[in-house]
């Protein structure tokens, strides 16, 4: 018998003893998740173990555990490449670490700041090669990178519009000195273009390296390349129950009953962020087919395909319709009051010194937020529904829509 770690899903394969010359057509076939945390299942529960970079499996090591740990990668047997319908696919493996930036795919994580202790994702892949024949690659990356992170664009706009619900602006001055950021997000305050081109640069290198390694590993040289883009969990506008709340728009100095009542529902955000926030995510679309583009220019012959699924939460985005989060497919932004394990679920009865210690257990351990607009469970199910038909539905670029209540896919 043979024993295959795989950090890879966190789990340790035990495999009978291949022939020594075994052919190509006796290793099984795998489909493999590179990259980030919308492709390793962040948000969806169900984490499970994983292999950091010392070969040793990690479990949940308690709320108040370095950031760094192996097991907040969150890799998630909810994700995404878990939930497709891959026929003919007899693996999968999550290799996908939640916070991944294009420099985890070559290097170890942990070798730059904020990474997280597990080994460069192109060594785990070719560990996968040793034993499986890689057909299907689904890779998430653009989101986070040298330039900006998701984690850093979402607090941002999250922490202004808290700041105005509880606090004056006088009390700034008055209390701390000078002012805190109150206004609601512009496109330039989440990404500039010298940015995105920045940010786009690092992913065409670290995908370039993914193809060159996938040529090198690959048991029969046959496989699918899938570039997933990214899917805004907020809608364009919140719905009407969410506008405002004793007679106090977002648009004014305070409004605390409002502001409690969309962290509740999980958009605590200006209405006047929310469109910057969808040209943000329009950007990494753009970043993500045109890395594809760039790919395949260089690579003629390989099967490169573009998902988008920018449109796949359409209806059931955070604040889209009355009663969120329930029925939504993404997570609610979600606080807790110290490495507690107890989320904050409603912030109403708070006051301002308590709402800002509640804000930096996430900046101290987090950890204990990181999950917050991520897709959930559900959400994922439909992403898998996407790479399934980003699979079957062929061509170099696949949109995914749900309208409706019905995931559909096509050119």
């Amino acid at each position: 018998m043979r024993v295959l770690v795989a950090g890879l899903f966190a789990t340790v394969l035990v495999l009978p003893a291949a022939p020594a010359a075994a052919s190509v057509n006796a290793l099984p076939t795998a489909a493999v998740a590179i990259g980030d945390s919308f492709i390793s299942g962040e948000g969806a529960g169900g984490y499970q173990p994983v292999v950091d970079a010392a070969g040793v499996a990690q479990g949940f090591p308690g709320w108040s555990a370095p950031n760094g740990n192996a097991y907040f990668c969150h890799r998630s047997a909810n994700a995404s490449i878990f939930r497709a319908a891959l026929p003919g696919i007899q693996a999968r493996f999550n290799l996908a670490c939640s916070g991944g930036q294009p420099h985890d795919l070559a290097s170890a994580s942990h070798t730059r700041t904020n990474g997280r202790n597990v080994a460069a994702q192109l060594d785990q892949l070719r560990a996968v090669a040793q034993t499986h024949d890689i057909d299907v690659v689904l890779v998430g990356l653009g989101s986070n990178n040298s330039s900006f992170t998701f984690g850093d664009v979402a607090s941002k706009c999250a922490n202004r519009f808290i700041a105005d619900a509880w606090t004056g602006w006088w009390e700034f001055w008055a209390y701390l000195g000078g002012p805190v950021p109150q206004n609601p997000c512009s496109a330039a305050d989440l990404a500039t273009a010298q940015q995105f081109a920045a940010a786009q640069a690092e992913t065409i290198t670290a995908t370039r390296a993914l193809l060159q390694t996938l040529a090198a590993v690959d048991a029969d040289g046959q496989h699918t390349v899938v570039f997933q883009d990214y899917t805004n969990p907020l809608p364009f506008d919140v719905a009407q129950p969410y506008v405002e709340e004793d007679n106090r728009e977002d648009d004014r100095d305070k409004f605390r009953a409002l502001g409690a009542e969309r962290y509740a529902a999980g958009c605590p955000v200006h209405r006047a962020s929310l469109a910057a926030g969808h040209l943000f995510s329009q950007g990494l679309g753009t970043l993500v087919q045109q890395t594809r583009a760039q790919l395949a220019a260089e690579f003629p012959g390989r099967d490169l395909r573009y998902l988008n699924v920018q449109r796949a939460f359409d209806g059931a985005r955070l604040c889209e319709a009355g009663g969120s989060p329930a029925g939504t497919l993404a997570t609610p932004i979600r606080l807790q009051d110290g490495p507690s394990g107890v989320f904050v679920t409603s912030l109403s009865g708070y006051d301002k010194i308590a709402i800002q210690r509640i804000a930096n257990s996430c900046v101290t351990y987090f950890q204990t937020c990181q999950e917050s607009w991520h897709p959930n469970a559900a959400g994922h199910a439909v992403l898998g529904q996407c790479l399934t038909g980003a699979l079957t539905a062929g061509g170099p670029a696949v949109n995914c829509v749900r309208s409706g209540g019905t995931v559909v896919v096509g050119p």
